[in-house]
């Protein structure tokens, strides 16, 4: 027993130890609140922001284009101690829209626990976490990160995270509210999957706790692979006030809400130039076939699929690589993604029109360090529609 007691603590001090001594080396993929969190200093800003030009190009028809600040996001942060930090994320969208995107309070226990709480994002896939416009290629998020993992995705919750340095792992685990199912009426819906659930921390309730988790690694020189997951109900405002033992009132209640069990795999590579990046997540949806029927309005049930599928395969090069004594970088990409919120159902027909073919092409211009200029055409096809979809989008972003 005292053997297995000091293997123990020699094992706490080696990870002590080797956190200490890389902890400033930033081996592990930040994003703007990570900078923060690894800044010195007291009081910490930062931010990111992009201007966006959309031209829908279909054939015969004339479409309007659309500019827009898609959003403008300050960071502001404060260290209290070594050991305990605010941090807070305040977004400008379509200038006239304001939300706050992060809000929580992290104590350090060790460089590899950290005990984490308020507004935090969800640890989903690639862009949920890493969505500044400087970090990805294309104009535009990519679909499946929109519906399926709703960009930005946030909850109040409270959890623990950190770096495990020897073993080259960066984890996440958190407790969080869960998406506003039913509040009057539904929130989930085949053609918008779970993006008008979201509760953004805005006078969020919950009745039933759901869990979330990530484990990323990164002991391959360029190699970045992450496991996200994301398990339990959405929730209902019909639960508020009935009594226990009212069992119609409670199986009313159950009629609204939905299970959901999502689970992520995620890729990042890049070197001398080339960078490749894929993900693909999978959600399947219990009781759809009673919240359809419990949400459908002018008695028409409502289409909320009982399985969703999203992917995508990205490839970019630096064409700028060979020029001597470039300080910028023209990146050449394309990437293939599948979204589809229709992926299987129980009590509806499948629409083809949830179920999206996307091709991406374009170039991504970095000017300098947390400055970019991006164009790129993308081709939409759908099994319900003869025609190809083409978008032109153009924009700049920037991070610092």
């Amino acid at each position: 027993m005292r053997n297995l007691t000091i293997i123990f603590y020699l094992s706490i001090l080696s990870f002590d130890i080797y956190s200490q001594s890389t902890d400033t080396l930033k081996v592990v993929t930040q994003n703007s609140a990570d900078k923060l969190l690894t800044s010195d200093g007291k009081l910490l800003l930062g931010g990111y922001g992009e201007v966006h030009y959309n031209q829908p190009l279909n054939a015969g028809i004339k479409n309007n284009g659309t500019l827009d600040v898609h959003r403008m996001v300050l960071l502001l942060g404060y260290n209290f101690s070594q050991n305990t930090q605010f941090i807070s994320e305040i977004e400008f969208e379509h200038v006239s829209e304001v939300y706050v995107e992060q809000a929580f309070l992290q104590y350090r226990f060790k460089p590899f626990l950290n005990l984490r709480a308020g507004l935090m994002l969800i640890p989903m896939g690639i862009i949920n976490e890493y969505h500044e416009p400087v970090t990805f290629n294309g104009v535009e998020r990519p679909e499946s990160d929109t519906r399926i993992v709703p960009t930005t995705w946030r909850e109040i919750g409270v959890g623990i995270t950190g770096i495990l340095v020897p073993v080259s792992l960066k984890y996440q685990f958190y407790v969080v509210t869960g998406f506003n199912g039913y509040d009057g009426e539904a929130r989930l819906n085949g053609r918008n999957g779970f993006r008008g659930a979201r509760q953004r921390g805005a006078e969020s309730y919950v009745i039933t706790p759901n869990i979330t988790g990530k484990i990323e690694y990164y002991g391959l020189k360029g190699l970045n692979i992450g496991l996200s997951g994301y398990f339990g109900k959405s929730q209902s405002t019909l639960y508020e006030g009935i009594d226990k033992d009212n069992r119609t009132a409670i199986l009313k209640a159950d009629s609204s809400v939905t299970g959901i069990a999502m689970a992520g795999l995620d890729a990042r590579y890049s070197s001398t130039g080339l960078q490749l990046r894929g993900q693909i997540y999978y959600t399947a949806i219990s009781n759809t076939d009673q919240y359809n029927k419990f949400t459908g309005k002018e008695g028409l049930s409502n289409d909320l699929g009982s399985a969703m599928l999203g992917y995508y395969l990205e490839a970019g090069y630096d064409i700028l690589r060979f020029i001597p004594d470039s300080d910028k970088e023209l990146i050449l990409f394309g990437r293939y993604e599948k979204s589809n919120t229709h992926f299987s159902t129980i009590d509806s027909e499948i629409n083809g029109s949830y179920n999206n073919d996307i091709i991406t092409c374009g170039l991504t211009l970095k000017l300098a360090k947390g400055a970019v200029v991006k164009g790129d055409m993308q081709f939409i096809k759908s099994p319900d529609s003869p025609e190809l979809n083409k978008v032109f989008n153009a924009g700049f972003g920037i991070m610092f």
